[in-house]
């Protein structure tokens, strides 16, 4: 909204003065600084309203300004009418000079003229309301003029009342009233109710109307009245009509000192106002921003000669601000050099008023936070980016405000950010890049509402050339990028834009670049530039874009990968005209994508299952087709019933739990020809001799990842799909299979979204089947076809109508969060004065204490006995694994499902919490992660699922947190202990390395595996070679080489990871005759291996050598052993003891 029109009303009546006005001898006289007795009556009043609208098109060239002098009713009746037909819905302005009539009346009356000028006229305020309409803006400049406001808002809330009361009358008839409200017109009056505008000489009669439309020059004349505020006390009111320069021009001293005006008012009204009334009053109309700058000024002048400027809305007191002393000090440094300029003795010297504010902010920024008060130099900094001088400081130090938080980035906004920072994305100052990059990279994480505007004027096109600079720092092109995707985002303008910038080339360029974030937002960015745009795909494929993304899914950073997962998620589930190239682009990356499901990130799988959700929607029919087939074969081939329910759902089970969470039947082979082939779908291998089942006949999932009782286990194994070829089938088969696995997944998060997804599917497929058996039972015999797309009921249209998604998560907001936050500060864990500074160094020293005392306990140990009792407890439940904290007086034991945590010192148990594996699986292994400072507990089951908890030994479970989870082994394959001492597998093994941060499971596979829990992706495979399971693992942390497996056929196996795969197994100790119950590799002396078995006989071994150095007799049926990481103390337990 704007103010497009300007009524100006002024009934001066030049020589005859008001009746009820007794005026001073001598008296103010200068109306718009002219004399009106200087010339004839009607040739001075002319003068003066041209001058009135000349200052106030200094505010608004463009407006309609209509002038109208000592006017009747008629006449003021007639332009205002007249300029609220033209203006529409935008504002009007109505000033009003009544120097030359009487007072307002208490009736809410202002005076004009007859035609004659022989009485004076009352004008209604009332009937002004209505000629003048909604939205305006009045100025009364005269005596009293506080009744007018007073009259003002009586008449609207009377005219309101009206009009509520028409409305309800109304209601009936069906005529509509507009609706008005002029409670919200704006109104500037110059003096309260009972108030007498200032008589001084020195002064113009108009000093309301000259501080709102000429401040500087009212304000130098007032500031040179006053006594004691002058560093030159010679300067006189005839020297300040002198000063030189232009006030549209910054360089001269006018320019100036009208700049520092406009920063210091606008500081005043933003530290004093509301934000919702400074947004009101001082950033959405031009007209109306100038004039309440310059009322605070009138309030200051006119206060000092007992009058009181009223505004509406209230405004509260600024005169004595203190920014008011920095404009004071403004004038008199410039005055103090006006005699040397004006005699051309001296070069005018810059005030030095911005740096000095730059200043003053950067001290704030020093100390600043959330909790202080916000700085009031704010408006200032965004003045000083006119300024080609102070620019580059203020941007620096606009930037580091930025950083501290959205709160930040909202004042900024609030004080009128916005406009500045998008002009200056048309300089193309090099040293500005990386600063506006910055800065609007923060606007954007806060506010994405400023795309428009940013396409509108070429925004753009700044931040393509940015992204395109090879030069630039690929941090500043990561906010390049992420700016980039703000625009695209959710706006088809935006898309189109970008797309005619190459930006998709742009991205596809820099995939390999070194830096992590850059390569995680150019994903983010194609995922978002093609989302729900043909236009942008087709550039896509022009580009073997899903190609070139596709090793981004192998990369180091989880992040990355998950972001590679989105774009190409996004690839798939946009296009709505389906061919047969596009179709076959989607498989492709649909199986490329199959590989995902074994990442260790719940960020990636997360991210997986939304990608599928794309081209399930796409296929549907075909899914539901695979499904109905796959149930219906594991039906009949187990020859169980099914439990029928309306609407086809199941109650959970758990039968073949572990075969659903197999990952070899799923992993795809690595040529793409066998990847395509390695499955077809059973509808072609079964479509002679099985009958689709029932709509009764469907298939539900359980939230906890059990999958229904249907026999699932065989649908998601290779077995279950006869080798019949064909890419059409194999693709829909083999995600079917990957979607089962992940409905297992051991993150709860990724569980539910897998269900949500398979339930659409066995909508759809009750759907189908229930289509089918009404046909079958109509009379109509329908064999199945050879390949589904033959099928009538999958037929896709050409044309693909787009759904809805039923899943999503927040990895975009998520990613978008960072640069929300501060990237300048220095973290916690750096900043030396910070607690978790403190808190860590703490632990540290502790560790360290902590590991003399038990030096000293190593070298006294061969001489101690060790038969001191410390901790003795029952657990809740049959342990089946334990482990010490390394460094706190905890111990954690875990039962089948769950682990306790003891304070052994004390003899209290601290809590017990629930490992949520299913049921039929155990927790077969337990390590401490970080023990020497946060630590966090992983758990690993015998169904090959690790999870790992933080907050684990809190008092209260509230705290607790499941970090990650994920499937660190597949194809568990049981394996029963000699001598029938046990007759279960060994489930899971594992060995956590601290230095590296490598995690070393194995078990019941045929596989060592090593999982980089920093990338959360698999490290290495290497095969055991043993046709036994591995009961024991260790590994040398010191060179992070040598692994030593024990395995449950007697052996004790050494690898080398170093090696290839093939080639790792380079020792083979063959002396144990049963399960090995533990091997231990020293970390210090000789490096030896000590190794146990169930058969009671415990031997050390030097790695060199194939035979044992020294043999110990336990006694038979040895259990469980332990060896001590630094001393030479060993510890067994056997079940005949």
């Amino acid at each position: 909204m704007k103010t497009v029109s300007v009524a100006l009303v002024l009934c001066l009546n030049v020589g005859v003065d008001p009746p009820d006005i007794v005026k001073t001898q001598p008296c103010a006289r200068l109306e718009c600084w002219i004399d009106p007795l200087s010339q004839p009556a009607q040739k001075a009043l002319e003068s003066i309203g041209a001058n009135l609208q000349r200052q106030y098109e200094r505010w608004q060239a463009r407006a309609r300004y209509k002038l109208c002098l000592d006017p009747t009713v008629e006449e003021v009746k007639k332009l205002c009418t007249s300029l609220r037909r033209n203006a529409k819905e935008e504002r009007v302005l109505f000033h009003y000079n009544g120097h030359g009539v009487p007072k307002p009346t208490v009736n809410g009356e202002i005076w004009v003229f007859n035609k004659s000028f022989t009485q004076y006229i009352p004008l209604s305020v009332y009937d002004l309301q209505q000629w003048m309409g909604t939205p305006s803006i009045y100025v009364y400049d005269c005596s009293c003029a506080g009744i007018i406001v007073d009259s003002f808002k009586q008449f609207a809330m009377q005219r309101e009342q009206e009009m509520e009361l028409a409305s309800m009358n109304s209601r009936g008839t069906g005529n509509i009233f507009p609706q008005q409200s002029y409670k919200n017109c704006i109104q500037l009056a110059s003096c309260a109710a009972k108030q007498i505008l200032p008589m001084n000489p020195d002064l113009p009669a108009d000093l309301f109307t000259s501080c709102l439309t000429t401040p500087i020059r009212i304000a130098l004349r007032w500031f040179v009245l006053q006594d004691g505020r002058k560093l030159v006390p010679n300067i006189t009111l005839d020297l300040i009509d002198k000063i030189p320069g232009q006030l549209n021009d910054r360089r001269t001293v006018l320019g100036e000192l009208n700049w520092i005006f406009t920063a210091i008012t606008d500081t005043i009204a933003w530290n004093t106002l509301p934000r919702e009334l400074f947004q009101k009053l001082f950033r959405q109309d031009l007209v109306v921003a100038s004039l309440f700058r310059n009322f605070l000024l009138a309030e200051r002048i006119m206060r000092s000669y007992d009058c009181t400027p009223i505004s509406s809305p209230k405004l509260p007191p600024t005169h004595q601000h203190p920014m008011w002393q920095a404009w004071d000090m403004a004038l008199d440094i410039c005055l103090s050099q006006l005699s040397g300029i004006l005699n051309g003795a001296e070069i005018y010297r810059h005030s030095l008023f911005f740096a000095e504010q730059l200043t003053a902010f950067q001290v704030w920024l020093s100390h600043g936070s959330q909790m202080r008060s916000p700085p009031e130099q704010l408006p200032i900094v965004l003045q000083v980016l006119l300024s080609q001088v102070h620019r580059l400081r203020a941007l620096e130090l606009l930037g580091r405000f930025l950083d501290l938080g959205p709160w930040a980035v909202s004042l900024a906004l609030s004080v009128g950010i916005f406009p500045y920072v998008l002009k200056l994305l048309q300089s193309s100052a090099r040293e500005l890049r990386p600063l506006l990059v910055f800065i609007w990279a923060k606007i954007l994480a806060v506010d994405t509402t400023c795309q428009a505007d940013l396409v509108k004027d070429n925004g753009h096109k700044y931040f393509l050339s940015v992204l395109s600079d090879s030069c630039m720092p690929a941090e500043h092109r990561t906010m390049a990028a992420f700016v980039l995707t703000m625009i695209v985002s959710s706006y088809p303008a935006g898309q189109e834009a970008v797309l005619q910038g190459n930006l998709i080339s742009l991205c596809l360029e820099q995939l390999s670049d070194q830096h992590a974030l850059l390569r995680q937002w150019l994903c983010i960015c194609l995922g978002r530039i093609w989302y729900d745009c043909d236009m942008a795909r087709g550039y896509g494929v022009r580009d073997n874009a899903h190609i070139k993304l596709n090793p981004l899914l192998t990369d180091e950073v989880p992040e990355v990968r998950a972001a590679a997962v989105y774009a190409l998620g996004t690839f798939m589930s946009n296009t709505t005209d389906r061919t047969d190239h596009a179709n076959a682009i989607d498989h492709g990356i649909a199986m490329q994508l199959i590989n995902c499901i074994q990442d260790g990130s719940p960020l990636v799988r997360k991210e997986l299952i939304v990608a599928y959700q794309g081209i399930v929607f796409q296929f549907e029919n075909q899914f539901a087709v695979v499904a109905a087939q796959m149930l219906e074969e594991e039906r009949l081939r187990d020859g169980s019933s099914i439990s029928h329910s309306e609407t086809g759902t199941l109650s959970p089970g758990r039968s073949g739990m572990r075969q659903a969470q197999s990952a070899a039947s799923l992993q795809p082979s690595s040529s793409r020809a066998n990847l395509l082939a390695s499955a077809t779908s059973s509808s072609a291998s079964s479509s002679n001799n099985t009958t689709i089942p029932g709509s009764s006949h469907g298939s539900n999932f359980s939230s906890d990842g059990s999958l229904v009782d249907l026999g699932l286990r065989h649908a998601i194994s290779s077995s279950a799909i006869s080798p019949v070829g064909g890419l059409y089938g194999s693709v829909y088969a083999n995600i079917w299979k990957a979607l089962l696995s992940l409905v297992c997944d051991a993150y709860p998060e990724v569980t539910e979204l897998a269900t949500t997804l398979m339930n659409v599917i066995r909508q759809k497929a009750a759907t189908c089947t229930l289509q089918r058996t009404r046909r079958r039972s109509a009379g109509c015999t329908l064999s199945a076809p050879g390949s589904p797309i033959k099928e009538g009921m999958v037929t896709e249209d050409a044309h693909h109508v787009k759904k809805e998604p039923v899943i999503a998560t927040d990895f975009v907001p998520w990613c978008c969060r960072y640069f929300s936050q501060s990237v300048m500060k220095v973290p916690d864990d750096h900043d030396l004065e910070s607690d978790p500074h403190h808190q860590r160094q703490w632990r540290f020293d502790r560790n360290q204490a902590m590991r003399d005392r038990a030096q000293e306990q190593c070298r006294m140990a061969s001489f101690l006995r060790l038969d001191d009792q410390l901790f003795i407890n029952k657990n809740p439940n049959v342990p089946t694994c334990m482990k010490f904290h390394p460094f706190e007086p905890l111990i954690c034991v875990a039962d089948k499902d769950g682990v306790s945590t003891w304070n052994w010192e004390h003899g209290v148990k601290l809590n017990y919490f629930y490992n949520k594996n299913p049921k039929f699986s155990n927790i077969s292994t337990l390590e401490i992660i970080n023990g020497h400072d946060c630590s966090l507990l992983l758990t690993g089951t015998d169904d090959g699922a690790v999870r790992v908890w933080r907050n684990y030994y809190s008092e209260s479970n509230l705290d607790l947190e499941l970090v990650t989870a994920w499937q660190a082994l597949s194809d568990m394959l049981p394996s029963s202990r000699a001598f029938g001492v046990r007759n279960t597998g060994s489930g899971m093994v594992s060995s956590w390395e601290q230095e590296s941060r490598y995690l070393y499971v194995t078990g019941d596979v045929r596989v060592i595996r090593i999982w980089d829990t920093h990338q959360e992706q698999k490290a290495q495979d290497i095969p055991t070679q043993a046709n036994s399971c591995i009961t024991s693992l260790t590994c040398d942390s010191v060179n992070q080489s040598l692994i030593v497996a024990g395995c449950g056929d007697g052996l004790v196996r050494l690898y080398d990871r170093r090696l290839s795969p093939v080639d790792s197994l380079v020792l083979t100790l063959r002396e144990h005759n049963g399960w090995v119950v533990k091997v231990h590799l020293q970390r210090h002396g000789d490096g030896k291996i000590i190794s146990g078995s169930v058969s009671g006989d415990v031997r050390i071994w030097d790695p060199r050598f194939s035979e044992s150095v020294m043999t110990i007799r336990a006694a038979h049926g040895l259990t469980a052993m332990d060896v001590h990481e630094y001393s030479d103390l060993m510890a067994w337990y056997n079940c005949q003891a």
